[in-house]
């Protein structure tokens, strides 16, 4: 193109190539060292259950990662606690409250490969 890096990097932002940028964050040092993958499945999937759900889910701030998905499970939701015990009571006292729900499966990491924020 022969534009300079500065120009450059302008141009693909204000073409919405550059959608944004983000720090990375310790997880450990804002308490959130402990995470989860988790699959959700609905009891009902009428469009009034799913939006309640997915309103109420989005709002969780321990909920980093919030995705509906094609087939099963319904939902893929990445958990990100203090530990263990906080992850426990994010579950019981909140997630599977949540009105909508019949089936909530953990899946803990043994060892992350690869990550790409």
């Amino acid at each position: 193109m022969g534009l300079a890096p500065a120009p450059c990097v302008r141009r693909l932002e204000q073409d919405g190539v550059i959608t944004g940028y983000h720090a990375r964050v310790d997880p450990a040092r804002v308490g959130r060292a402990f995470e989860v993958i988790v699959n959700v499945d609905l009891a009902v999937k009428d469009r009034a259950t799913v939006t309640r759900f997915e309103e109420a889910v989005r709002g969780y701030p321990e909920v980093i990662e919030f995705r509906r998905m094609f087939g099963l499970p319904d939902y893929f939701l990445r958990i990100a606690t203090a530990d263990l015990g906080s992850f426990e009571r994010f579950v019981t006292d909140r997630l599977e409250a949540t009105p909508g729900i019949g089936r909530v499966d953990s899946h803990l990491t043994m060892k992350t490969i690869k990550h790409e924020p």
